[in-house]
């Protein structure tokens, strides 16, 4: 039986864990082929082959998404492997949770890069792909701090709401094109991101912060929705939030 996203190409950008890895196997049980892009090559193998093993095409590209020849090998890759690519999850990321004065320029370059720089290398290399297909869904994996600001976090806070302002002047201006933007803004998720940057391992075994599956049942949404809409922004917060 054909899955939702059968015959699909689908790149994923830090996708050798947590929410990326997530995405990576809800994707592919509906039948789309993947391109994973990771820095750690070692756990975009492994990712591989324990998708593969369950029938699934993927294709991987190892390399630091800032760089603007990864997302260009990565593009290439799924034209050259697949002849396509219907959908794009910036995902890659990184945290820093810190007062600003105590903030070093240095790092807010490396999040500003991380976050920023590589969702729009990504994203630019990708959209003459689409366009010429006329067809195509981009989804920016940003957070709950890209819509509302966070004490300790304004560097961070920075960098998704430049993620979702990217996102929402992207749907304006690819939508003729056949080319669907959307933002996902999940609020804390219980991966590996931000650990010795303000996050503990046992802060995040103990907190009542989303599953990486709940964030990925999201793109998965996003990107099966009907040929005649799009969704523009998801907001996720955790059932275990409290009400004050």
């Amino acid at each position: 039986m054909a899955g939702k996203l059968t015959g699909k190409v689908a790149l994923i950008t830090g996708a050798s864990a947590g929410i990326g890895a997530a995405c990576a196997h809800a994707l592919a049980a509906e039948g789309a082929r993947l391109v994973l892009t990771a820095r750690r090559q070692e756990r975009l193998e492994a990712l591989a082959a324990e998708l593969r093993a369950q029938g699934n095409e993927v294709v991987v590209v190892a390399g630091d998404a800032r760089q603007e020849d990864t997302a260009q090998r990565a593009v290439q890759a799924a034209q050259g492997s697949f002849g396509q690519l219907d959908i794009l999850l910036n995902n890659a990321g990184a945290g820093n949770y810190k007062n600003l004065a105590d903030t070093s320029a240095d790092e807010y370059d490396e999040l500003m890069d991380t976050n920023m720089r590589s969702t729009f290398l990504f994203t630019r290399h990708a959209v003459p792909l689409m366009s010429a297909q006329k067809s195509g869904t981009i989804l920016m994996l940003s957070s709950m701090a890209g819509v509302y600001g966070f004490a300790g976090e304004a560097v961070y806070c920075a960098t998704k709401f430049a993620q979702v302002g990217f996102a929402q002047a992207l749907d304006k201006e690819l939508r003729p094109a056949g080319i669907r933007v959307g933002v996902i803004c999940p609020g804390g998720v219980k991966t590996e991101f931000g650990l010795g940057k303000g996050r503990t391992e046992q802060s995040v075994a103990e907190s009542g912060m989303l599953e990486p599956e709940d964030v990925a049942a999201a793109v998965l949404l996003a990107c099966t929705q009907s040929a005649n809409s799009r969704i523009i922004e998801i907001q996720m917060r955790t059932m275990a939030e409290g009400l004050t």
